[in-house]
């Protein structure tokens, strides 16, 4: 039980790391939404297809490295939830064995 609630603690500061992450790159461009769980795939552009590298290269390379820490994210956080199913069921061992 102990080792779990270490490993939870470790997941929900490496949580606060990776968002503080996706508030600064929102921060960096006025386009990226200010959503903290989407992908920046999803905004609205002038035109009919979506900004490639080609265009707007600074951008594009700023919004991979969102989407690759929303990814980091989405892991810690499904990492947790087994943590935290291993936690409660160490916690009713105890309280029933």
């Amino acid at each position: 039980m102990l080792l779990s609630g270490i490993l939870l603690t470790i997941c929900y500061f490496l949580f606060k790391y990776t968002t503080s992450w996706i508030y600064y790159y929102n921060q960096v461009d006025e386009r990226m939404p200010k959503s903290l769980w989407r992908y920046t795939c999803d905004y609205p552009v002038v035109g009919i297809r979506d900004i490639s590298d080609l265009d707007d290269k600074p951008f594009v390379r700023i919004r991979r490295k969102r989407n690759k820490i929303v990814t980091i994210m989405y892991f810690i956080v499904v990492l947790a939830f087994i943590f935290t199913n291993y936690f409660i069921a160490s916690l009713l061992f105890t309280i029933l064995g």
